[in-house]
Formats: structure tokens, sequence, C-alpha cells
């Protein structure tokens, strides 16, 4: 934007600049990278310097007089404290560069220096592949100092670098009409469509914007698989230093002044085993960084500072981040009586968005996907590529699908039998089969989703009191003075007693909470198909359970044919102490009636724990438990941060 004459007096000028300068965005929180090409060609040197920039691939020494600097800046070029940042036009006619535009990064701190530096050796080292590091990261043209030597600490020092327009990825997506600009940004023809692996133009919100999120991520994991394949690692991957080219419709990456080398810098203190760690954890602290920047461009609410910060707390505190939608769901719900989009996205193709979320952003840097790995995953491919889903998929794929149909009120009977279906495919995929397995993921808040035998909550009954069930949590948590495998457990189901008079129209009322509390012990069990125990029934069932594996589940079972029972864990109950509590004082009768009313929409299990006689399926989010009678519970794992 043009700069009044005032400002624009008041700035200081860069080293050798016979002219005011413009007016800088320095912001202190702000990394240094920046992205943006003007032109595809590479810089004739102007000088070939003896020192940093010599090699394969020579990089210019500028002159102050080959540039005209222009009265403004980006504003999505955002600098450090440290760090000044001009516009400018190439004017030296024998350059190749000759009229395009540049960025001129004034260093001013010897570490900005370090910087700039390390940014003209990453442009010697990637320059076998010139084309790739010119398709997918900001190009580097060459430096400006008065010296003869790049090396020098005390001398300034001027980097010039590319540029594509005023807009890092940030700018883009905080733009009111973001959507149709970056469409046309993209100029989204054919050969686009190609990349994404996508058939449709336009169409719905949610599948126009989620077709452009495919370009935007696939392009990014390919420069920053590009990086890893050349032994770099970004370290500094974020909306603000990710930038979108409209010459040649590639998303670019930041200059690489803090790109880190997989292989220690002294050769005598590395090990090919520290290496190979040492690469493992830069590639995995880039793949979570993307994780982030997905993040952003999906769920738009975490464009909000406030909002991001409790999204990073719930990761920093260890939490596993396949629990992120049911944290993430309160805040996505708010406002869109409609449906959010970003939450529409990671929904589909049953939740393969959070799943990939999910393995970007994993706890533990070794479980964390890879950038080829991320663009085979079935979000990032369109319904033109087929992709053959690993089991883990698949299993997720059934959770997802089973959460999102329980959240749904459910009355019909074809989809309560659909619903339990996959109940029993889950238990059949059950990844955790051991039972050192269940008690490390056992403890914890769970929130209960569906009981196959019967509905939870309010139905077209009329009864007297108006019961309103809230949520319904089950909490394991494990006992220290037992060296046995024994945890507590508490059931807590929350209720409103409403108004009878206009109950379907006002649901305030008095709030109360029944708990039930009691010990379990853990042990190894089985669970048979079919209910029967005789021998001649579990033929029956072995036979009966072909149906698993029919159709598409039949290539995720390593077995031709599934076994009679299912390993499970047993849980044997102790005495049963049960307590309710309301905010407001009930006479002995009206407990009564609302405790016979609790106890009538809730499943018996959750008020007698000893009905729970065993848990078929665990994992990280998601939890199935087997009641006296056969039915199954679904449960979602509940982190006590989004309740609060």
């Amino acid at each position: 934007m043009p700069l009044a004459a005032a400002a624009a007096a008041s700035c200081p000028s860069p080293v050798g600049l016979a002219r005011p300068l413009c007016r800088v965005y320095a912001h202190l929180r702000c990394r240094r990278r920046f992205r943006l090409e003007a032109s595809s060609s590479a810089p004739a040197p102007v000088a070939a310097d003896e020192g940093a920039g010599a090699g394969p691939c020579p990089v210019a020494r500028f002159d102050m007089a080959d540039f005209a600097v222009a009265d403004r800046v980006s504003v999505g070029l955002h600098g450090r404290s440290d760090e000044m940042i001009f516009e400018a036009t190439v004017r030296d006619p024998s350059s190749e560069l000759y009229g395009s535009t540049v960025v001129l990064r004034q260093l001013k701190s010897s570490q900005a220096k370090r910087r700039g530096r390390r940014a003209l050796e990453v442009l010697k080292k990637l320059a076998r592949r010139q084309m790739m590091y010119h398709s997918y990261a900001l190009q580097v043209h060459g430096y400006i100092t008065p010296g003869n030597a790049v090396e020098e600490e005390d001398g300034p020092f001027i980097l010039v670098h590319g540029y594509h327009g005023s807009y890092s990825l940030r700018h883009w997506l905080q733009l009111s009409d973001w959507l149709p600009t970056l469409e046309a940004t993209l100029a989204l023809d054919e050969e686009q469509v190609r990349r994404v692996g996508d058939d449709s133009v336009g169409g719905p919100a949610v599948t126009r914007q989620l077709r452009l999120i495919r370009i935007l991520m696939r392009d990014l994991l390919i420069g920053v698989n590009y990086l890893h394949s050349h032994g770099l690692a970004h370290t500094e991957l974020r909306l603000e230093n990710v930038h979108v080219s409209p010459i040649d419709k590639h998303v670019k990456v930041g200059i690489l002044g803090n790109a880190a080398d997989f292989h220690d810098s002294d050769p005598s203190s590395s090990t090919e085993a520290s290496n190979k760690e040492r690469r493992k954890m830069m590639i995995a602290f880039d793949m979570r960084c993307v994780g982030f920047i997905m993040a952003k461009m999906v769920l738009r609410e975490l464009m909000d500072s406030s909002t991001f910060f409790k999204f990073k707390s719930f990761m920093t505190k260890g939490n596993d981040p396949s629990c992120l939608r049911e944290f993430l769901l309160p805040t996505l719900s708010q406002n869109y009586p409609s449906g959010n989009i970003g939450l529409q996205m990671l929904d589909r193709h049953w939740g393969a968005g959070w799943n990939l979320l999910a393995l970007l952003l994993a706890t533990k840097p070794d479980k964390r996907i890879s950038c080829l790995d991320a663009l085979r995953h079935p979000f990032l491919c369109g319904p033109k590529w087929r992709i053959n889903p690993s089991v883990n998929i698949i299993r997720w794929g059934l959770g997802s699908t089973a959460v999102r149909m329980a959240e749904d009120y459910i009355y019909g009977r074809h989809q309560r039998r659909r619903l339990a279906y996959f109940v029993e495919l889950m238990e059949v995929l059950n990844p955790n089969l051991r039972t050192e397995n269940w008690l490390h993921h056992l403890p914890g808040r769970w929130r209960l989703l569906y009981c196959t035998g019967r509905h939870i909550g309010l139905t077209l009954r009329q009864p007297s009191p108006r019961i309103l069930i809230s949520d319904v949590f089950l909490t394991f948590a494990q006992t220290s003075e037992s060296m046995e495998p024994v945890f507590s457990l508490t059931s807590d189901i929350g209720f409103r007693i409403m108004p009878e008079s206009n109950w379907p129209h006002d649901k305030s009322g008095t709030e109360g909470t029944l708990s039930v509390t009691t010990s379990a012990g853990i042990a190894s069990g089985r669970i048979y198909i079919n209910e029967e125990d005789s021998t001649e029934s579990r033929i029956t069932s072995s036979r009966s359970s072909r149906k698993y594996l029919r159709d598409r589940w039949g290539k995720f079972s390593k077995m031709k044919e599934l076994p009679s029972s299912l390993p499970t864990v047993s849980i044997a109950m102790d005495e049963v102490d049960v307590s309710m509590s309301c905010s407001s004082t009930l006479n002995v009768d009206s407990a009564q009636k609302v405790l016979q009313e609790v106890r009538t929409q809730t499943p018996p299990e959750m008020f007698d724990l000893s009905k729970i006689v065993c848990g078929t399926y665990i994992d990280a989010r998601l939890m199935i438990l087997r009641g006296v009678n056969g039915s199954a519970l679904l449960f979602i794992r509940s982190n006590p941060t989004a309740d609060s």
C-alpha cells in the first residue's frame, strides 16, 4: 500500500540507498521466512562471488544501483526486529531479472546475517534440481554487500529474493472472499483437477473448499518432501512463511535461512544411529508444523489466536490427537446452525481428515506420518484415485462413522441395525487384544454415545416428572495401593428436571447428578459371537461369522474364517455405591420418581455397573463394553479440558 510521505521519511534507508526508505513491517513475534519469485529464470551473476556463492549454481552479487526501491512494502512479507524488508524493481538492462519485482531483505544483526548466508548455502545444495527448488521454495537471487566477502560479520548484508505478491497464506485465508480469490489465482483448470484427482468443479461449499485445500496441502507436502529428500528440514513452516505464486500456480515455502541438516556438523561425533535419530526428529518436527497449517486451513476458528492457544495447549499436555474431534466439537458447533464446513470436511470419507490430522500431530515423533504417506492418504486423494486403505484406516473409518451415527438421535430400526453391525465389525478388528493394552488405555473419562439395547434420553413417552438426560460419563482410575490391575469406576449421569407445563419449549430446570461408584478387577477373557456356549453352537457361530469376511471387509482380515469367540477383558465388579444430588430440595416421593425416570432413560449397565461383564474394543478414542444381556455400550474418550 502507498505510504504517507511523513511515514516514509521517518524510516531508515537500506545501506547504499540514496533515497528515503519505505516503511517496514517488522513484527517481533513473526519469523523471517518468505517466498515468492518474480521469475523462473536464474539471474545472471553481476559479480561471481568466491565465497558462499561459489559452486554449480553461483549466487549473484548485486549493487544498490541495480534496483529502484518502491515506496511500499508487502504486508505478507513479515520480518523480524533485526530485519527490514522492501519491494524493489530490477532496473539493470543486462540482468535477466530486468523489470521484475524482488524483495530486498536488509539483515542487521549477526544472527540475521547468519540466516541469510544459510539461505545461500541451501541454494547451492539444492541447485542440482533447480526446477523443483524454484517450484516449491522461494527463490533467492543473490545478495548486496559493499565488501568483497560475504563472510564479513560487521558489514551490511541485504538478501535479494523472489516476490509473488503481497500476501502470505495466512493473509489469503483472512480475506472475506478468500475462496474465489484463491481459485482465480490458482486458475483451477483441467491440469489442477488432474493433480488433485477430483473431477468436480465448483459444487457445494464443502466440496469446493475441500478441493482447494487438497491442492494446497499436496503442493506443500511435495515441497517439504523435496527438502527432506535432500537431507534438510525446514524448521519454520507456518502460514506466514507459505505463499501462493500466481505465476506457476505452486505453493512456496519461505527462505531456507533456518534449514537444518539431518547430519551433525562435526563428523567425529556423528554416528549412524545418532544421525538416523536426528533425521527422524527433524522430519517429525516439520510434519507437526504441516499439521498445524492443515488445521488452520480447514478449521477457520483456529485462525483466532485464543482458540489456537487452547488447541495447542491440548496437544502440549500430552493428549492423544485422535481425540481432537471430541475436544473441538463444542467450539466448532457454535453459531453454525447449518453445520460447520471445516467439521464436515474432516468428517467426510469416514473421518479421513481427522485421521490425517491425528497422524500429523501424533504425540510421539516416530508415530507421525511422512510426506509420501500423507500424499497417499485418502483425505488428500480424490475419487478418481484408487487408494487401498490400511487396516488402521478402515478401523478408524468404522469408529468415525459409528460416532457420527450415534450423534444423530436414532429412531429408525435400520439405522440401529447398521450401527450394531459397525460395532460388531469394530470388535472383530480390535487392535488391542491383550489385557496389558487395556490397562494402558482404560484410565480416563469416557462419554457414553450409544447403547445397542435401548435409546438414551427422552422418547415419545410423557412421564412425570420430565427428565432431560445430558451427558453420561464413565471414569476409570487405577488404584495405586493395589498390586493387581484394579480400577475405581465412577458413573456420572447428568440430568435436568424440566417444568412440566412448558417442557417442550423450555429446557431449563433443576440440575442434578446421579453417581455410581465401585471398583473392578481386569482379567483376560473371551466372548462368543453367539451367546450359546455349547460346542455345536460354536460351530454354528463360526460359520455365521463368515458374514464379516464378505465384500470389502474380507481383504482386511488375515484369516479366512473368524474364530467362534473373540478375546476380551473380563471386568469383575465389587460393591456398588449409589448417590444422587440435586440443586434444589426434593421430598422423598419426588426423589424416587426422579431416580426411577433417570434409570428408565439410561442403560441399566450405567446404573448397576455390575451388569458390565467384559470389554471388547478399545483404542485411544473409542471403547466398547458388553453388558450381561449382550448389549454393547459405545464410549468416546472425553478430555476433562473439553468439559470445563
